[in-house]
């Protein structure tokens, strides 16, 4: 069978599409790999929010993948908005990389110094509001760009610090840029960061039973709660949320969310357990107590300004 992937063309989406592609030759596909240019991928010279709508990294993929250009759209999952359009389906994962957020500094440098201040790069708003918590002294300031663009932005000085997430670091062979992982307690991920997610038409059961067999149980339980969270909630990735759920050792899925407010700096935690068979509603579960405890609210005065990149 010839699978038809559709990827952007950045060197970590090229990466992760190549696991994919090998995983599947594997299984005695042949793969052809088409490049995709996205609106997030053109718009690089202001946020992303300014240009309005959901799934920037995303929505020309898909568009491909409904008039059938291509078979299989592999995304970076946190990229993915919560629903997908009409006859598409995202239905599996690979096994997720390292979770947490990265924080890197120019060789030889020492992160206690940040404790006395300086300049922290992130393309994120839900990390902005954690930084601002872990390093109060120090100015979180706005970057874009890809991976190699961010790390040439702190070597030449124009940062003293970025913040990355971990999984690409690792994906594209700079896991040795890692200055310090920032546990899970100190800044929580984003919903579905660190999954490849691969979406497919809805009606296409051949491509399913592919995608079945590459699909990594523990992960898709896991972010299947994350996003049945951010459903919930009406979420996306231009809202400052973290979401991370993880299988425990006694079989339950735990759960933890956080919203937050960077003007008033309001931060609103939730978190519980659930069976794993019930992951979904897991989630659910958990955004209906953050409404219960005012989420609306802060939602609305946090508003669409940002973006989770």
């Amino acid at each position: 069978m010839v699978v038809r992937i559709g990827t952007r063309g950045s060197a970590l989406a090229l990466a992760q599409t190549a696991t994919v592609r090998s995983l599947l030759e594997a299984r005695g596909a042949t793969v052809e790999v088409e490049i995709i240019k996205t609106t997030g991928d053109l718009v690089t010279d202001r946020p992303l929010v300014t240009i309005g709508g959901k799934g920037l990294f995303v929505k020309e993929i898909e568009q491909a993948l409904t008039e059938r250009r291509i078979d299989l759209a592999v995304h970076s999952l946190k990229d993915v908005p919560h629903t997908q359009p009409p006859g598409l389906t995202l239905c599996g994962v690979l096994p997720r990389e390292e979770v947490r957020d990265a924080l890197v500094l120019r060789p030889g440098d020492d992160a206690a110094r940040l404790l006395d201040g300086g300049r922290i790069g992130t393309g994120s708003l839900r990390r902005e509001a954690q930084l601002r918590e872990l390093f109060p002294a120090c100015d979180i300031l706005p970057l874009r760009g890809n991976v190699d663009t961010r790390l040439r932005r702190l070597d030449q000085g124009d940062y003293d610090a970025v913040v990355l997430a971990a999984a690409g670091l690792r994906r594209l062979g700079k896991a040795g840029r890692i200055t310090r992982l920032l546990d899970c307690s100190e800044c929580l991920p984003a919903g579905g960061q660190a999954a490849i997610g691969l979406e497919i038409r809805s009606e296409d059961q051949e491509m399913a039973r592919w995608v079945a067999s590459l699909t990594d149980a523990r992960c898709w339980d896991e972010v299947r709660a994350e996003r049945a969270f951010l459903r919930e909630l009406d979420c996306d990735c231009h809202t400052p949320v973290a979401v991370y759920a993880a299988l425990q050792d006694d079989g339950r899925l735990w759960l933890r969310g956080a919203l937050f407010e960077l003007v008033s700096r309001r931060r609103l935690d939730v978190e519980s357990f659930g069976p794993r068979a019930d992951a979904a509603l897991l989630g659910r579960r958990v955004a209906e107590l953050a409404l219960e405890r005012g989420a609306r609210e802060l939602l609305r005065a946090a508003g669409p300004v940002g973006t989770d990149n």
